[in-house]
């Protein structure tokens, strides 16, 4: 079938005043709400570092008032903005030979190519040529070389490039393949002395369930395959010993995630245990390749520990009493890692708990703090979320807070949207519902042939144990979503329209048949694993679980908020749905906003959240 050109639709558009970053300037600080001032404040991101410069460092801010590249000096303290793109940065890197790299689309569809600017500030120019523009599918730096994987022209695609010199195509296919780790970018790739890469492929199974493979960057040829049947493998790093050619990587053949090492010169494979519940991930080596970092996560906390390979034991690093959102070994064998909780926002920490960023302006102010909720679900299974409720006794107006993915999962960590709803007065629960990480392989896979219905049941079930202990008040449950948790928001709509007083669905699908059509190729990829194929292969399978087949059972007022130029959830798969409530009397106000699946501006985050709150109120 010819995917469907889908119509450009305008939509609604709110206009007007809002007391955000633009307009709070001229407010005195202590007139401006928490709930802004969490959003608004100075956060960093992790940085990045080369190993002969690592005191130079890159990093994502939103210092600025929207998230941009900028570089901090150790040595002189210097703190500079070096991107200056429409739809914002949300991941940057400092190359071999110390420039600072960063993705550049142009409308926020994600489509476009690496640039790249001297850490002193310039402009930015291609760091690959030769290379179209495509959604990015990893990517990897190492000695004078660079790896990008790339999805362009209904292929997958693989180039490697001497830094300034035209790309060589090393890896052309249909299925899906990527270099390197797939989350968070960066290592995984190529070795560190650049003559090895490691790309994550499709060809014996499907995205779900990455194979890798290792090729010889000078020839091209295919050093060592490693597959698990049925299981996904990830790349983590390489050893950072040049010439070392054993790489870790995720291992998925015990109930949780366990890290692994391939050895791609002896074609050995060593799989690590960790006595310890939950997943254990590699996720660096330390200088000598002696030991890896590992982050351990148990149920929404996480820690970091140093895993020595000789001996098989296992030292306790860090333990932040909340999330882990990225973490790296340094040069000289320090741990850096980000973290957060649902009371402190996040900070760039050394393992003795020593900030290693500087504090530009006041912190964000402090939330309440997230506590644990299990429920049983109706299949019998065990279900954590998180639950934050205002000052006083329930039972409280309750938002379900389902997030997006699916494969992610809610931990205690920092989110102002989550205490913004607090500050209104709300109780909110986040869902760790069924194909969910963190909860070992099989609940991750329990939506594979079929999804949307597991979630559906979860939220519902989590929702009926927060009513007979005294925390919601049934008649008062909204259901706020942003990308998966936005789908689900619209399918719920329709399937159980009793149970919601409002509902807000953010960057959702409406209609899955026209998202899919419309979506990126990893996205379409994603959609015919999981249901078993297309819409075309598959039209009951969709059929049954898509938001237009129950649309004239939708009583709920609904705010949407959607991307123009989204490629994950694009506004195609909006647009049908919205128009088919309204046709049949339902209330929907839709917000767009001109850049795709993230909004990268602080105006309008908080801009977004006060349309949210404004809405909820109306609707008490």
């Amino acid at each position: 079938m010819v995917a469907p050109a889908g119509r450009k639709w305008q939509g609604d558009r709110h206009e007007g005043t809002l007391a955000g970053p633009a307009a709070i300037g001229s407010l005195p600080m202590s007139e401006t709400p928490a709930w802004i001032r969490r959003y608004t404040a100075t956060s960093f991101g992790f940085p990045s570092w080369a190993v002969t410069s690592p005191e130079r460092l890159a990093l994502v801010t939103n210092r600025s008032g929207a998230w941009q590249a900028w570089t901090y000096d150790r040595a002189t303290g210097a703190l500079r903005q070096v991107s200056h793109e429409p739809v914002g940065v949300e991941s940057v890197f400092v190359l071999p030979d110390g420039r600072v790299a960063w993705w550049h689309d142009t409308t926020g569809d994600e489509a476009g190519h690496l640039v790249a600017t001297p850490f002193e500030d310039d402009a930015p120019v291609p760091v690959l040529l030769g290379v179209p523009d495509g959604w990015p599918m990893g990517i990897s730096f190492a000695a004078n070389r660079v790896a990008l994987g790339l999805a362009v022209e209904g292929e997958y695609r693989v180039y490697v490039a001497e830094l300034g010199d035209t790309a060589r195509l090393v890896h052309a296919g249909a299925s899906a393949a990527g270099v390197g780790r797939e989350s968070p970018e960066g290592s995984g790739g190529l070795s560190a002395d650049a003559t090895l890469l490691c790309i994550r492929h499709t060809g014996q199974g499907s995205i779900l369930h990455y194979a890798l493979r290792v090729l010889d960057v000078g020839s091209g040829e295919i050093v060592g395959d490693l597959v698990d049947a049925g299981r996904r493998l990830d790349p983590g790093a390489w050893s950072p010993v040049p010439g070392d050619q054993r790489l870790a990587f995720t291992s998925e053949l015990s109930t949780f995630e366990r890290p692994a090492i391939w050895d791609v010169a002896t074609r050995e494979r060593r799989d690590l245990e960790a006595d310890l519940p939950g997943a254990v991930f590699p996720v660096d080596w330390y200088p000598d390749g002696s030991a890896l970092l590992v982050r351990h996560e148990h149920e929404g906390r996480g820690q970091l520990y140093r895993l020595d390979l000789p001996s098989g034991e296992i030292e306790l690093i860090a333990d932040p009493s909340g999330d882990i959102e990225e973490t790296a070994v340094r040069p000289d064998g320090e741990v850096w890692f980000r973290a957060s909780d649902g009371v402190r926002p996040p900070r760039v920490l050394a393992a003795d708990g020593t900030e290693v960023l500087p504090r530009p302006d006041a912190p964000a102010p402090a939330g309440r703090p997230l506590r644990p909720v299990w429920f049983t679900n109706p299949r019998g299974n065990q279900v954590q979320s998180f639950v934050v409720t205002p000052e006083g006794g329930g039972p409280f107006p309750t938002v379900m807070s389902v997030h997006g993915g699916p494969e992610w999962h809610e931990r205690d960590r920092f989110d102002p949207e989550v205490q913004a709803f607090v500050d209104a007065g709300y109780a909110v629960a986040l869902i760790n519902y069924r194909g969910s990480t963190g909860y070992g392989i099989a609940f991750r896979e329990a939506l594979i042939g079929n999804p949307c219905f597991p979630e559906s049941e979860d939220v519902l079930a989590c929702l009926d144990t927060l009513i007979a202990d005294g925390v919601a008040d049934p008649g008062r449950v909204y259901w706020s979503g942003w990308s998966w948790g936005g789908c689900l928001a619209c399918l719920n709509a329709g399937l159980h329209p009793e149970r919601w007083r409002a509902m807000f669905a953010g960057i959702p699908a409406g209609d899955f048949v026209a998202a899919h059509w419309a979506s990126a190729p990893a996205l379409q990829a994603w959609d015919d694993a999981v249901y078993g194929g297309s819409p075309d292969e598959v039209p009951d399978a969709y059929r049954l679980r898509d938001p237009m087949t129950y649309v004239d059972q939708v009583r709920a007022p609904i705010l949407v908020i959607a991307g123009e130029n989204d490629s994950r959830c694009p506004i195609e798969g909006v647009t049908p749905w919205v128009e088919a409530v309204r046709a049949n009397g339902g209330e929907v106000e839709v917000h767009l906003y001109a850049t795709g699946h993230h909004a990268n501006s602080m105006d309008e985050q908080v801009r977004h959240m006060q349309l949210v709150l404004d809405f909820f109120a109306r609707h008490a």
